[in-house]
């Protein structure tokens, strides 16, 4: 702009400066010149007209009018102490949070197509003049941000002036800015920036977060929610109740906060007919003023909610809890999203729809039908067994037939490991094989030379029993501090198999390991490579090839580690087995019996393979299901179910019921 003044502005011109911010001047005794000064103000949309005296020459006076321009610097091209105008994609940021002093605090890592990185720290006492950043992958634009050093990498700070505009990553959506600012520039090249950012991130930056719905939440899960306000209430100093939906059901039993009636806030009829679909959220220490301040009815993003599986003492069943840690590690807090969001308009669909049918449901009561319909591949007639069994492989059916009889009878045997490399199958270890491999290892005295390195902390100590074994463990680190136990991998030698455990009920994941010469490494594959909640997760013998533990530093240094047992195993070199059930179903429909063999991993029972085994509850629902299909004590004839099946070579794959 000052510029452009020069250009055609001379002594004597009348000028008219609009749109102006009027401060002190920092520099006023230094330079002499007035006590105050003027500053471009972009909310305002500050201008410059100039009205020209005419010269000797010339017959007519001449008016123009200077407005800024900007010049935008690639995050590559930052320099320490200047005040610089930028577009950057977001690849990590937290919501905006209450500072230790009056400020609202924000943090945004951005990137560009340089590959450089510029973390900025954002204050300002008015929350709507921070960036309105939904998720990974939003593009912004920061006028007047200042630039400093820091331990060798740039960062950004807030200056006087500072200004943003946030605009929706995704390729193909309109550039529409998002700012509390009434009046603001944007230029019709800058929608080429963006686009041109846009399609850079789409195939440069993993966009992809931990988002969930409630329907695909399991324990001990860091998620994304998008969910409807539809109570709240004050718990205690420390801890706030949200209640909240999204139009699924979570397929856990859920944890009831108690709070008395009175205090819960909400429309009560609403909160009643929703009682079985809406969830539980308890959200903690620096959380607690936004969510104080939430209106009913608002559509919020949470942040890296953490659900837990506990049991009561009064409960036969555990059931799932979701909690809001304090902080603001991996992004953790609250977001309000505007009713004109992209998904917000999707969550009202599907919540309108599910209250509708709520309401269908009270008013009229449905009967229980004996008969299940397969409502996928209505393109194919039901077949009888007769002409089954008399056909050539690989074919596909759809029939309509009975359960005479199913095995294993104990279903807890039908879980088995898969690997889908070489396609082996194999048991699953119990836990004395685990028992021993430990007692083995344990032997091994830890090398000292390993213990805290510059991604972890390692702690020593001896048991107080008679053989006072030596336990080390090492807590992975991120950004060279400890995170809260529930954000924390591990890695211990010398423990037992009781140990562990303990160990995985209050942090993240837990990595045996054994000392070497050079590094830790991992326990023969015969154990397993991870421990997360209740879960052993086992490598296969035949397509790993174990790395040092060392690789492991790759994921500490992410921006977000979510500690993901497939990222776990790749970076190890472990091919994972996963967790399937195999079982034998012996179907009959009048005209014959046919062997129908189930190879699933959560489709058919809508059961996660991997969680059966430690959880009664899942158990239980697998058993009903299996009641229902096959009653006990009941003769064949009362009932029958649809089925697809998929028959190859010389066996009869049961694909979908």
């Amino acid at each position: 702009m000052a510029d452009d003044c020069a250009k055609v502005i001379r002594n004597g011109d009348t000028c008219i400066v609009a749109g102006f911010k009027l401060a002190k001047s920092p520099t006023a005794r230094e330079d002499g010149r007035h006590g105050c000064h003027l500053e471009v103000s972009e909310e305002a949309g500050s201008a410059i007209y100039i009205y020209a005296q005419p010269s000797t020459t010339a017959s007519e006076t001449a008016s123009v009018s200077v407005a800024p321009k900007y010049v935008y610097t690639p995050l590559n091209h930052l320099k320490d102490g200047t005040i610089v105008n930028l577009y950057g994609v977001v690849k990590f940021f937290k919501t905006p949070y209450v500072s230790k002093g009056t400020d609202y605090c924000s943090v945004v890592t951005l990137v560009d197509q340089s590959n450089a990185k510029l973390t900025c720290t954002l204050f300002n006492g008015n929350l709507d003049s921070l960036p309105k950043i939904y998720k990974i992958g939003d593009i912004v634009r920061f006028h007047r941000i200042k630039i400093r050093e820091y331990n060798g990498q740039m960062q950004g700070i807030t200056s006087a002036g500072f200004a943003s505009l946030t605009f929706d990553g995704t390729v193909g959506t309109p550039v529409v800015p998002r700012t509390s600012s009434k009046a603001y520039t944007f230029m019709d090249e800058e929608e080429k920036t963006i686009e041109e950012l846009r399609i850079w991130a789409a195939s440069n930056l993993s966009i992809s977060g931990p988002a969930a719905k409630l329907s695909g939440v399991r324990p001990m899960l860091f998620f994304d929610l998008t969910c409807q306000l539809v109570g709240k209430a004050k718990v205690d100093g420390s801890s706030f109740l949200l209640k909240v939906w999204d139009g699924t059901k979570c397929p856990y039993p859920t944890w009831r906060i108690p709070v008395e009636a009175r205090d819960l806030e909400g429309e009560k009829i609403l909160l009643h007919r929703l009682r079985n679909l809406t969830v539980d959220i308890l959200v903690y220490d620096n959380h607690v003023h936004l969510a104080k301040s939430l209106e009913i009815g608002s559509f919020l993003r949470i942040y890296s909610i953490h659900t837990k599986q506990a049991s009561a003492e009064n409960e036969d069943v555990p059931h799932v809890e979701f909690h809001l840690h304090g902080g603001t590690c991996y992004g953790r807090g609250i977001g309000v999203l505007p009713e004109n969001h992209p998904d917000v308009k999707e969550l009202k669909t599907k919540i309108i729809r599910k209250f509708f049918l709520i309401s269908d449901l009270e008013s009229q009561r449905c009967q229980q039908l004996s008969v299940t319909v397969l409502t996928d591949h209505q393109d194919l007639s039901n077949t009888e067994l007769k002409t089954i069994r008399n056909s050539r492989a690989p074919q596909q059916y759809r029939i309509r037939a009975k359960l005479r009889t199913f095995k294993p009878q104990k279903l807890y045997q039908s879980v088995k490991l898969h690997c889908s490399k070489c396609n082996s199958l194999q048991e699953v270890p119990n836990g004395d094989a685990f028992d021993l491999i430990l007692q083995e290892c344990a032997v091994i005295p830890s090398n000292p030379e390993l213990h805290s390195t510059s991604w972890y902390e390692s702690v020593t100590w001896t048991t107080q029993d008679q053989k006072q074994r030596k336990i080390t463990i090492h807590f992975v680190k991120h950004d060279e501090m400890l995170l809260y136990p529930e954000d924390t991998l591990l890695m211990i030698e010398g423990g037992t198999s009781k140990e562990i455990w303990k160990l995985t009920r209050r942090f993240k994941c837990v990595i045996p390991v054994r000392s070497t010469k050079n590094d830790l490494e991992l326990l023969d594959l015969s154990a397993p490579f991870l421990l997360q909640g209740k879960v052993k997760y086992y490598g296969c013998k035949q397509c790993s090839t174990p790395k040092p533990i060392k690789h492991l530093s790759s994921l500490a240094a992410e921006p977000r580690p979510s500690w993901e047992p497939t990222e776990i195993a790749q970076v190890l070199g472990i091919e994972p087995l996963q967790y399937v059930f195999i079982m034998k179903f012996t179907l009959v429909d009048g005209t014959g019996a046919l062997n129908a063999y189930l190879f699933d991993y959560e489709k058919f029972f809508q059961i996660p393979a991997s969680e059966i085994l430690s959880n009664n509850f899942l158990q239980q629902k697998m058993q009903m299901t299996m009641n229902t299909l096959c009653p006990p004590g009941r003769k064949l004839g009362k009932g029958s179910f649809c089925l697809l099946l998929h028959m190859q070579s010389l066996k009869i794959e049961l694909m979908y019921g």
